[in-house]
């Protein structure tokens, strides 16, 4: 997060570092800690978050830039959710982090209805309880997520340390991430960005949208594309995102009129490529996280990682090659 300066964990469990900007308290130590808003909500309730050397007493209390911070983040509760020996694809492994290539159909974290068979479930079998405790007590080790029927790379943290020179990356934005999809139709130019405020939707909360240029709401959001092979009635395309937003491939190819293929929320399968989908049984969003590179958290060094392409989108390419 460009202009913040973190001291790490000098006191153990504290964060500290400055302000990039000012705005509302869980907004701006949000965006400045790598914490989501609603861990920094939930410690500001528990008065464990103080700005300028004041405890903050609201979540929409306004803070101003440049002001110090410090969060103290509490030992993780017992975590309710169990190991369980799942199965789990690791493509890189130390004693700081792992690269997991996540199956579409896998939840990340456990949530109502999905108590367990989640990432988090297999990675306490995995790691044996050593995962970070930063994001609390149902996200162990979790510094991102891709969506449950999204497959491919995700990175996790196995120490605080880890955890928070991950999340810093993240936030400034300087994490290459790129994804391989599927969209309808052949968009047009071949290549280009799509940027614009993502937030909820006004029409349907359970959406996200592209927000119109005046909006105050949502986060500002930049994908770029690019067209690697045109198929019959869609192509596919790479994406790589200059931010990490919810939803954020498959609501940008939708606002250009390209939604990917399959995806159940923000678009319809061209109507002559849906005997085809359900013929092959694909029945998920053709999105798929293909490559993850960063600085490693406490070496340094820059790490690289690719995930093929699984079976379903190798079928789906090969069914609609023209």
């Amino acid at each position: 997060m460009a202009g913040s300066e973190f001291t790490g964990t000098s006191v153990p469990g504290t964060l500290t570092g400055t302000l990039d900007e000012g705005d509302r308290a869980d907004r701006a130590l949000a965006k400045a800690s790598g914490l989501s808003r609603e861990r920094i909500k939930t410690l500001i309730a528990q008065g464990k978050v103080a700005v300028a050397g004041a405890v903050v007493r609201s979540a929409s209390a306004r803070v101003g830039a440049g002001a110090a911070f410090a969060i103290e983040v509490p030992p993780p509760e017992p975590l309710a959710a169990e190991p369980q020996a799942i199965p789990l694809d690791i493509v890189f492994e130390d004693e700081h982090l792992a690269i997991v290539d996540k199956p579409a159909g896998m939840v990340v974290h456990p949530a109502a209805g999905n108590r367990d068979g989640t990432l988090v479930n297999a990675l306490l079998h995995h790691c044996r309880g050593r995962l970070s405790g930063i994001n609390g007590v149902v996200r162990p080790g979790i510094v991102h997520r891709i969506d449950k029927d999204t497959s491919g790379l995700l990175v996790v943290a196995k120490t605080d340390t880890a955890h928070e020179g991950l999340a810093r990356q993240f936030a400034d934005h300087s994490i290459d991430r790129s994804y391989l999809a599927v969209c309808a139709g052949h968009p047009n130019p071949a290549a280009g960005t799509v940027s614009g405020r993502i937030g909820r939707s006004d029409a349907n909360r359970k959406k996200m949208a592209v927000l119109p240029p005046d909006s105050q709401r949502g986060k500002h959001a930049v994908t770029h594309y690019r067209t690697v092979k045109l198929l019959d009635g869609c192509a596919l395309i790479e994406c790589r995102l200059e931010t990490g937003r919810t939803h954020q491939v498959r609501v940008h190819c939708s606002s250009i009129g390209h939604p990917l293929l399959g995806d159940p929320v923000y678009g319809r399968t061209p109507a002559a490529l849906r005997p085809l989908l359900r013929q092959i049984g694909f029945a998920r969003q053709a999105l798929h996280a293909a490559s993850l590179g960063f600085d490693h958290p406490v070496t340094g060094e820059r790490v690289e990682f690719r995930a093929e392409l699984p079976a379903d989108m190798r079928e789906l390419i090969d069914q609609t090659t023209r």
